[in-house]
């Protein structure tokens, strides 16, 4: 990278062999990572009330002191404004008990007439900190892409980013890596029957939020989307 740098400064390099091949493998790593556009971002709550969200299923979501929170049982929450592709869906939560659950859909091809319809249509990036399977853990791909570290805090903010490119989907917690998943990369079995079905999942969808009834305290504070230039 030094070398390639010398040369867009107009500083002679030591080995034209090397500053050549140097500068080509930075253009092309640079070129293969997406870039955020800060002049389209766009925050889905408002901090107010649920405007361009509707729920299904049981229970509900509550705004309370800026904050989303999930009451009841298991339903979901999604924005009905936009399908999501290239882009880093932001989200900011808290759990303040290990035992707290919820999720983070994207892909949701259709829109979705009840809660289940998703789970097997789409992907959940879990929110759990209890002591399971790496596949159930917080920043998994639910089932389908294990939580290779641990980054999540309790009693704390914790801010996630899932970037869906293309057909990957690289999840993100406070900086550090946590899953990373192609369409069609191997997935273990369905180990319960309430796991996802397996299969192809779309490039773009709709975005959501789980309520679960073992996530009474858990707060979303910023839902926001990210375009990436590619």
């Amino acid at each position: 990278m030094r070398m390639c740098i010398n040369k867009m400064l107009g500083r002679k390099p030591r080995n034209p062999t090397m500053n050549k091949i140097a500068c080509t493998l930075l253009t092309m790593v640079m070129l293969a990572i997406p870039a955020m556009s800060k002049a389209d971002t766009r925050q889905l709550f408002n901090g107010h009330d649920l405007a361009g969200w509707k729920h299904v299923g049981d229970g509900r979501f509550v705004v309370e002191d800026g904050l989303l929170h999930p009451e009841g049982g298991v339903g979901l929450l999604w924005f009905e404004g936009e399908k999501v592709s290239d882009a880093v869906v932001r989200v900011v939560y808290m759990v303040r008990a290990r035992t707290d659950n919820s999720g983070v859909f994207v892909r949701i091809p259709d829109p979705p007439e009840s809660q289940w319809i998703p789970v097997d249509t789409a992907l959940e990036v879990q929110i759990n900190e209890a002591e399971e399977s790496d596949y159930y853990r917080t920043g998994s791909i639910y089932t389908f892409s294990k939580a290779v570290s641990r980054p999540g805090r309790i009693g704390e903010w914790n801010t996630m980013e899932i970037t869906l490119d293309g057909l990957r989907t690289v999840v993100h917690i406070n900086d550090a890596l946590v899953a990373d998943y192609n369409e069609g990369d191997p997935v273990p079995p369905k180990k319960n029957t309430w796991d996802p079905e397996r299969g192809p999942r779309p490039e773009s969808g709709y975005v959501a939020l789980q309520n679960h009834p073992h996530g009474n305290s858990v707060y979303f504070r910023e839902v926001s989307i990210h375009s990436i230039d590619k």
